[in-house]
């Protein structure tokens, strides 16, 4: 209603109402005015709807109309005094905006008022300065009007004067060329040519044709003499380098010198490598491991920046020179390694190396040479540990190979015992020389080492089991019957077609025990202590190292040699008791006169056999197996009736009653345990072996057909070896069943098996006796 009562503005009061309006709305987002915000916050709000009274379509006729329309009288009532609210409100309001802005009209005042005092004076100044301006500028007229000939003849003068300088030059330049010619000032003769080419090109055909021509000439010679220079050895490759910029200036074509100056290169790597293979003739020095030398690489390396400098767009086969320099450098190495190689040499290799890498990736970067250096070290570290357990397996092949050295003339040497200490020592302090010897890379702070450390620890883990998977391989193939020869690379060297000796397998038995009980868990705990860890192996291969499995592997060795050992002497004893029983008739032999010749060579044989276990193998318990030691019988299981009953055995039809009574006694006794497990012990192998020829002997005597004389002669036989064959083997009662089996086998295969009576039987054996101590009496006595 206020609204409505209000009187129409003038156009003054507008104006003004909209210059405030202005000059007051930005601020009307201020922090000084938030009740403001707040009711144009509610006036947005009331916008959108027909009731908004701030609506610039705006209709006061129908707001009463909606108002008393929806409204009370209580309604009506409190949007008066709402509306009455607002207005108090909007005058505030203004109030406060004149109030905040009062400061800015005072400062606007003030600032008008010193613009009027300073601007008083201004103007009296400024037509001062314009009079001298003017003044300043017509004295500089006057100057350069009377100055202006002159100045214009000394530039004439100055032009004409270069003009003949430049003529000048020209007809000298013959001249001047020929002094760079002989004083090889190449530098300054290109530079003075170029420089009169302009010249050339536009009066060279004219004026200065002889000019022209003479300069040509002496360019010819200069660029003979660069492109000497360029492809000489001598020059440094610095004035090589600057030869081929001074040719590129000339605009002479460089791409034939492009290809042979790599080819330069190319030979210059060639010859490094020359180097290197001239140095492996000769014995690793640890000193100089590698010949090829910083030096000489720095030398590569220059010449490689002389390069890239000529020919900027060479990166790819510069990177290529670069590479297959280190791959020589690793196949030196590889050489290198063939040989013993300490762990000392092998780092002075690798830092050789590294620091012809660091040379080299100064010059070459795009190359990512220490990237490749990783690859080149990887693999000569990976070889180097190769080589240490081929030249570790080599060493334990040596030691062994010394079963088969002769002892020297009036020296007494046990070969087998020799043989066995060395490899023992040789598989210990190898191994442990080895682990030290990785465990110095692993130490060394060499960056290359450091990044491998992982790997390192791998491969030696790996490196273990592999030795010792060729070891047993090495084992089993010297056991079968000849030794490897060097053509195989992975064998060792050894005599070819040499037969294996039968002492050489009892020496792999021990030492597959040895490794089994001593070495792999030695290894083990130093691998456990310095190398632990590692990682890089797929996961799905299994641990590198795996002691259980090495120790499972030596153990059925050592069994299988052990019995080796046992069969090739049975073998042995079986082809004599073959010739034995196949070279005399039987059935017609003679009455027998001594004992015969093949028990002493019976008993030499076992006897040999006892002296070779006796180098190999420990002793056991000291207990003799004797007849009262025996659960079962301590007869023969067939009960020889011929000792209890020899007066009544005239006959051979006695002969078999008695032997039907042995069969029927058999099935009334207990058996004897004969055949045990072998163990390692001399005592246990050398029962074991002479059971096997007794048994064998019996086998023997089984196909053969006797007369009584040839009965009687097995008798002798039997009852002298009864004696010996107790003192060399632990179980007698074994002995005694297993001879009187061979008494009892000959019997039943004797027509006649009359024995011989006791008294004869024993003068028969103290006469072997005598002679054997009168024999042995007359070898003892020193020689005339």
């Amino acid at each position: 209603m206020a609204v409505e009562d209000a009187p129409p503005l003038d156009d003054k009061a507008k104006r003004m109402r909209d210059l405030l309006s202005s000059f007051y709305s930005p601020d009307l987002s201020s922090s000084s005015s938030s009740t403001m915000a707040a009711n144009a916050a509610a006036a947005v709000a009331k916008q959108n709807s027909l009731e908004s009274i701030n609506s610039p379509s705006f209709d006061p006729d129908q707001y009463m109309k909606l108002l008393i329309h929806k409204s009370n009288l209580e309604g009506l009532l409190q949007r008066h005094v709402e509306m009455a609210a607002e207005i108090k409100n909007l005058d505030t309001d203004l109030q406060m905006l004149v109030y905040e802005n009062y400061n800015k009209f005072i400062s606007a005042t003030e600032t008008i008022k010193r613009m009027k005092n300073n601007i008083v004076g201004m103007e009296v100044n400024m037509e001062q300065l314009l009079d001298k301006i003017v003044s300043v500028q017509s004295k500089s007229d006057v100057v350069n009007t009377s100055l202006f000939e002159k100045r214009e003849h000394i530039e004439k003068l100055h032009r004409t004067r270069n003009l003949l300088r430049k003529v000048q030059f020209i007809y000298d330049l013959p001249t001047r060329l020929g002094k760079c010619i002989k004083s090889e000032a190449y530098v300054d003769a290109v530079k003075f040519y170029t420089g009169a080419m302009p010249i050339f090109k536009v009066y060279g055909d004219s004026s200065f044709q002889d000019c022209k021509r003479a300069s040509e000439e002496a360019m010819g010679t200069i660029i003979k003499n660069l492109q000497a220079k360029l492809m000489s050895d001598s020059e440094h490759i610095e004035a090589r380098t600057e030869a081929v910029q001074l040719l590129k200036q000339l605009d002479f074509p460089v791409d034939s010198l492009r290809t042979r100056l790599l080819e330069k290169l190319q030979h210059f790597v060639g010859d490094l490598q020359l180097e290197a293979t001239v140095g492996q003739t000769t014995e690793v020095d640890t000193e100089q491991p590698i010949k090829v030398g910083k030096a000489t690489v720095q030398e590569f390396a220059e010449a490689v920046r002389a390069y890239r400098v000529i020919f900027p767009e060479s990166e790819e086969q510069l990177t290529q020179l670069a590479r297959e320099l280190f791959s020589r450098h690793s196949k030196t190495i590889e050489y290198r390694l063939k040989k013993k190689v300490t762990p000392s040499d092998i780092l002075k290799m690798l830092r050789v190396i590294w620091m012809d890498i660091t040379v080299m990736d100064e010059v070459l970067p795009e190359a990512a040479l220490p990237l490749y250096s990783l690859e080149v070290a990887r693999d000569v570290t990976r070889r180097y540990v190769r080589c240490a357990f081929s030249h570790l397996l080599q060493d334990v092949s040596e030691a062994l190979m010394r079963v088969h050295a002769k002892p020297k003339v009036g020296i007494e040497e046990d070969c087998l015992q020799v043989a066995l200490d060395g490899s023992k020592r040789v598989v210990i302090q190898g191994s442990m020389d080895v682990l030290l010897g990785f465990r110095q890379l692993l130490d060394d702070n060499l960056e290359i080492l450091v990044k491998l450390r992982d790997s390192i620890v791998d491969w030696v883990q790996d490196g273990f089991q592999q030795f010792f998977k060729s070891l047993d391989d090495y084992f089993l193939r010297i056991s079968g019957g000849s030794i490897p020869t060097t053509e195989d690379q992975d064998s060792v060297d050894a005599t070819k077609g040499e037969k294996v000796l039968a002492g050489l397998v009892l020496v792999l038995a021990q030492l597959a025990v040895f490794i089994e009980q001593s070495a792999i868990p030695r290894i083990t705990e130093e691998i456990a202590a310095s190398f632990s860890g590692g990682g890089v192996r797929d996961n799905e291969n299994g641990p590198a190292f795996v002691p259980g499995e090495i120790c499972r592997t030596f153990r059925a060795a050592g069994e299988k040699f052990l019995h080796l050992y046992i069969n090739m002497k049975t073998q042995k004893i079986s082809v004599l008791l073959r010739k034995r029983f196949t070279t005399p008739n039987w059935i017609k032999h003679k009455e027998p006169r001594e004992v015969h010749m093949f028990v002493d060579l019976l008993l030499q044989e076992l006897e040999a056999i006892r002296n070779e276990v006796k180098q190999i193998l420990p002793r056991g318990h000291a207990r003799k197996h004797r007849r009262s030691d025996s659960n079962g019988s301590t007869a023969s299981s067939r009960s020889n009736p011929i000792r209890e009953d020899k007066n009544v055995r005239s006959n051979a039809q006695r002969a078999r009653s008695q032997l039907l009574e042995t069969h029927l006694a058999k099935l009334f006794k207990q058996k004897m345990e004969i055949f045990t497990k072998v163990e390692y012990t001399q005592e246990s192998v050398v029962s074991t072996m002479v059971k096997l020829c007794l048994k064998s002997f019996q086998e023997f005597v089984r196909l053969q057909s006797f007369n009584r004389s040839g009965f009687q002669q097995i008798q002798l036989d039997i009852q002298f070896l009864r004696t010996p064959l107790k003192e060399i083997a632990e179980d007698e009662a074994a002995i005694d069943f297993l001879l009187d089996e061979v008494t009892v086998a000959a019997a039943e295969r004797c027509l006649d098996s009359t024995p011989l009576e006791p008294a004869i039987l024993d003068r028969l054996i103290q006469a072997k006796l005598t002679r054997g101590r009168d024999q042995n009496n007359n070898n003892s006595m020193p020689s005339a």
